[in-house]
């Protein structure tokens, strides 16, 4: 029996993930494609690696996939929880999107306080993210003035090569300045990170 040569691709067994390459796909918002992609052959063994051997990507991995259905039946609570799971052990991307969803409103109720405790977490671990997000919200009225300056330093120290984003860190920037004591904002862009 002739296999065609789109036979065998299908029949190709799909390798699980290295935690390299899963924290690539999940900074770069590409973990949920490419589950889909890879035709969901590995929702048993990303259950196992979150539930049995806890790793946060896998545990990050695994809340996404409940929380919105993504080859499994949606169970959002679930979702969250390993997501929480995810940011108890510092992951930065679990962090930055609680964090986000705090401040959305999204799968959980709107919180502005707790938004900005994921976010700053993630924030001090170099998630652009979360200094953007944070530093966003902040410029909205929410958070404490004693957090500007730590905020202004992460976002001044960050590097990006995205000439839209680099526009966006300058316009916070400013935003931020306004809000700042002057000597604060010398104590941020003095302190190297």
């Amino acid at each position: 029996m002739a296999w065609s040569a789109q036979a065998k691709d299908q029949m190709k067994a799909v390798q699980l993930y290295t935690q390299d390459e899963l924290v690539t796909l999940i900074n770069a918002n590409a973990h949920l494609d490419r589950v889909v992609a890879d035709r969901c052959q590995l929702v048993q063994d990303i259950e196992a690696h979150a539930e049995v051997l806890k790793e946060p990507t896998y545990q990050f991995l695994w809340g996404d996939m409940l929380a919105w259905g993504v080859c499994v039946d949606a169970v959002p609570e679930r979702g969250v929880q390993f997501m929480r799971d995810a940011a108890q052990q510092g992951l930065p991307a679990a962090l930055e999107q609680l964090g986000r969803y705090y401040a959305a409103g999204k799968l959980v109720q709107q919180d502005h306080r707790q938004a900005i405790i994921y976010l700053r977490e993630a924030s001090a671990l170099g998630n652009l993210n979360a200094q953007l997000q944070l530093v966003k919200l902040f410029i909205e009225g929410h958070g404490s003035p004693y957090d500007y300056e730590d905020a202004y330093r992460w976002l001044f120290n960050a590097v990006t090569d995205d000439k839209n984003t680099h526009a966006k860190i300058a316009d916070y920037l400013t935003r931020l300045e306004q809000l700042m004591h002057p000597k604060a904002v010398r104590n941020a862009r003095q302190t190297a990170l």
